[in-house]
């Protein structure tokens, strides 16, 4: 099996300049690639290009004999505000992420095969140093989670209506985090505090001698605690780049899918995504700050910052189980809707960080409190549930050059009211999409697809803290086949 330099070259383009992606089922894309996101996103029975490979591979053995190259770019441009009574709101400036997808299959025969690379999902935002969430500590406020794939399909047609596919899947994940929390937050996290850990847990080394600090009389401190209160404090990781995160992980995954053609008008399809085996994601370029206050600092405020390395830990993708059907009611209709169950629940329990301090401090006030080489362990309780989406969509054929688009994507919102947050806003639900295809020539097309998110408001259980989340995604994707 040969891959033409052409397409080999695209591939290599894809690799490089496959960005960090933004989404709106849960972190999932609502659709991948325009011809299926310009109809809802259904995409399990029927040939919607390369996009197969994020969607069910088995439909990439639909498509005519020969290779084709699809050549796609895409922009979601979200619209996140975070209100807190009292405060004023905080717009994200995290507005436009641009996404490019490649991919190359051929059908010889039964056997169809191919390459792709794709932007998975992910989520962002971004937040003014003057805004509420950035705790008084005057810095920005920021996260960036991404996952991309490369992507390797095998299909193969078993008669004239079954087809059975496909694909092994290299995973590759950045994250970037900017997040400031009060010192209230931060101590009801500790249990040595009295926190009442209801919304995470803060454990370790460091972690010990901050308890310390606060509870315990020392002789240096003229027999009190050494500190007495504290205003702040920050997770810092982050490259700031549009195509990478700071830290970063990689690993592997699969999916499988078939299809079953019925009769001349109605196909059948269903498929199943691995959840991901991603390795820890890890970088050396981190650092946690607190400003405290109290004996050990003069009775002032004092920012003690400390450098060091983040891990990550077990950080994936999930499983999704898709299944739906395409009719095509007459030679100018076709009708599709799918139904998935993304399994948010059991990956995104828990975030969980782990930041290693680095053994040498240049901070004096990280020196004197013995900071260097310490730990801190902290848990941030997710309990997202699964997503299921149901996907409408039709096309309908004007002429022999352009076919109409239109279909809705509704789905539940995966994050449970009490653990919001602004920082992760992956609360969306009800979507309405349209697009459309034009073919230049017998070798060449071009497809487009706009999908509009209706806005979703979500309070966080017992506080006065809000997000509203809306916005619009586009895809457009060049087609040559020969």
């Amino acid at each position: 099996m040969k891959i033409n330099k052409i397409a080999v070259s695209l591939i290599a383009a894809g690799v490089m300049a496959s960005p960090l992606a933004y989404a709106t089922n849960g972190m999932n894309l609502e659709g991948y690639g325009p011809v299926a996101s310009a109809m809802g996103g259904a995409s399990m029975a029927y040939d919607n290009g390369t996009a197969a490979v994020m969607n069910n591979p088995a439909t990439l053995g639909l498509m005519s004999e020969g290779s084709r190259a699809d050549v796609a770019l895409g922009i979601l441009a979200p619209s996140i505000t975070s209100n807190y009574t009292g405060m004023p709101s905080a717009d994200s400036s995290a507005t436009a992420f641009y996404m490019p997808a490649i991919g190359y299959a051929h059908k010889s025969g039964k056997m169809t095969y191919g390459v792709g690379v794709f932007s998975q999902g992910g989520m962002g935002t971004e937040y003014d140093a003057n805004s509420f969430l950035a705790a008084g500590s005057g810095k920005e406020v920021r996260s960036e989670v991404g996952v991309g794939r490369f992507i390797v399909p095998l299909v193969y047609q078993v008669d004239d209506k079954i087809t059975v596919g496909g694909s092994l899947d290299f995973v590759w994940a950045g994250m970037d985090l900017k997040m400031a929390m009060s010192g209230a937050q931060f101590g009801d996290m500790v249990a040595g505090l009295g926190g009442t850990q209801t919304y995470g847990t803060v454990s370790g080394s460091m972690a010990n001698t901050l308890v310390g600090a606060f509870t315990v009389p020392q002789a240096m401190c003229g027999g009190v605690p050494c500190l007495s209160s504290m205003n702040w404090a920050r997770v810092d990781f982050s490259d700031n780049g549009d195509f990478t995160g700071q830290a970063k992980g990689n690993g592997g995954a699969f999916k499988l899918g078939g299809t079953y053609k019925v009769n001349s008008q109605l196909t059948l399809g269903a498929t199943y995504h691995s959840k991901t085996a991603l390795g820890d994601l890890t970088t050396s370029g981190a650092e946690m700050s607190m400003n405290v206050v109290g004996p050990a600092t003069g009775g002032v405020a004092a920012s003690i910052p400390v450098t060091g390395s983040i891990t990550v830990k077990d950080f994936q993708w999930p499983q999704t189980i898709g299944f739906g059907a395409a009719y095509q009611a007459s030679d100018k209709l076709l009708l599709v809707a799918d139904y998935k169950n993304i399994g948010w629940k059991n990956v995104m329990k828990d975030f969980k960080v782990t930041f290693t301090a680095n053994a040498v401090q240049t901070n004096p006030n990280a020196v004197a409190f013995g900071l260097g080489g310490q730990v801190v362990d902290m848990t941030m309780i997710q309990n997202w549930e699964d997503q299921n989406v149901f996907e409408i969509g039709g096309a309908y054929k004007m002429d022999d050059a352009l076919t109409l688009r239109a279909g809705i994507n509704v789905a539940n919102n995966p994050v449970p009211d009490k653990y919001m947050n602004p920082l992760f806003p992956a609360i969306g639900e009800n979507h309405v999409s349209l697009g459309a295809g034009y073919v230049i020539s017998s070798a060449s097309s071009v497809d487009f697809s706009y999908v509009q998110m209706l806005t979703k408001t979500a309070t966080a259980t017992g506080t006065p803290l809000s997000v509203d989340f809306g916005g619009y995604s586009a895809q457009i994707m060049y087609s040559h086949r020969y």
